[in-house]
């Protein structure tokens, strides 16, 4: 296959680009350029694609002896996932712009040019394991495609990746998938002369430089002065915008005195409408259920007995059933996952792929569940297939 390899300057993408040379592809290698920002350099900058990074990619690309290019991707990562994340702080909901990045520019903009170009699949150096399409030699063909988790834990991406779907996932490639550890990768690199070997791993969102991201949010929304309430409507304290804050929120709250009990608050929820912030006890933050839109299937729900009750709408509100009810398709005893590198809970999960819907009912409660996070859903023999994607509403 031809097979264009994300070189994002740093050892993972480098080593997964040469296994996709010793996989007898014809690979070639581009460097995504989404900042402008020249100032963003490895020094001032903890994200990826600094420019530096582009130099890094330009050097493993030589080692490995494959074409290499820079692809200006900047104007759809600045439509694509900045400007998605500014709306969405805006609107009161916490998205992940890495989720988005992987969605819209590492898959969709990129591999939109890809194709155009000829080639046949996009190689990167997330971890995860794939089968079916791209993976087993049939590029675009999404049917019996399967996303599991990574064979080392603890690097495993499949949850930032799972929007993609099944469709966008079938001219994907992951050589990394069924790497042991970071540090063999490392090892791997050093063996192959690559000079990323020891390079550090980026972290943080990388179009926040400083890592500053209530700060950036007000250079970019604007201050907005606004009040800390209680769950009963007391007024606590004063700040400069509710985008500021993400469900669970502890420190910088700016508070003064503490609660009468003495015990910490948290941030409860952000009322766009109204610029406040509720503020509260720990035990508040607990959800037992999850109501998601967005819903992207990677699996073929199961079908169960004519569902008790409909699915609620996003207010809370119970929509009334009309007609004989249809089947409830879902899983049972299945995992979601609410973070990056959050823990797994136990759930039950019902979806409605005609309103792209989710309601999970969890089996143990959950902290700090904020709209806009995206909830994913494992399941499967051994627990760490993929089924279903949404956002939480």
């Amino acid at each position: 296959m031809r097979v264009l390899a994300a070189l994002s300057g740093g050892v993972d993408s480098a080593v997964a680009a040469a296994r996709a040379v010793d996989a007898g592809h014809e690979v070639v290698g581009v460097h995504m350029a989404l900042t402008r920002n020249r100032a963003q350099t490895r020094s001032g900058s903890r994200g990826c694609c600094s420019i530096e990074d582009s130099a890094d990619a330009r050097w493993a690309a030589e080692i490995l002896g494959i074409p290499f290019y820079v692809w200006d991707l900047s104007e759809e990562f600045e439509d694509r996932v900045v400007a998605d994340f500014l709306s969405e702080y805006r609107a009161g909901r916490t998205p992940n712009p890495c989720v988005r990045c992987n969605e819209r520019v590492k898959f969709d903009a990129l591999l939109e040019r890809g194709l155009v170009m000829g080639f046949d699949a996009v190689a990167t150096g997330h971890y995860a394991r794939l089968t079916g399409g791209a993976s087993s030699g049939r590029p675009g063909d999404a049917r019996g495609l399967c996303l599991s988790r990574a064979a080392d834990s603890a690097k495993d991406q499949s949850y930032v990746l799972a929007v993609s779907g099944r469709q966008g996932l079938s001219r994907a490639l992951f050589p990394l998938g069924d790497a042991p550890s970071k540090a063999a990768v490392r090892a791997e690199a050093a063996e192959r002369g690559l000079p990323v070997a020891d390079k550090p791993d980026s972290y943080d969102i990388c179009f926040v430089a400083d890592g500053d991201t209530r700060g950036f949010l007000q250079r970019s929304l604007g201050a907005q002065e606004g009040v800390l309430v209680s769950p009963d409507g007391k007024v606590l304290g004063r700040h400069s915008g509710y985008f500021g804050f993400t469900i669970g929120q502890r420190r910088g709250l700016g508070l003064d005195r503490p609660a009468p009990d003495g015990q910490p608050r948290y941030v409860l929820a952000t009322r766009p409408a109204t610029n406040e912030v509720v503020v509260g006890a720990r035990e508040l933050l607990s959800r037992h259920e999850i109501e998601a839109d967005g819903l992207v299937l990677l699996a073929d729900p199961d079908e169960a007995e004519p569902a008790a009750s409909c699915f609620r709408s996003h207010d809370g509100v119970d929509e009334p059933c009309t007609g004989q009810p249809a089947p409830a398709q879902g899983w049972t005893d299945v995992a979601v996952q609410v973070r990056a590198h959050g823990r797994p809970v136990p759930a039950d999960v019902l979806v409605d792929p005609a309103r792209s819907a989710l309601h999970a009912r969890l089996h143990e409660p959950v902290r700090g569940l904020a709209a806009g996070q995206s909830v994913v859903v494992y399941g499967g023999r051994d627990g760490e297939r993929v089924l279903a994607q949404a956002t939480v509403a």
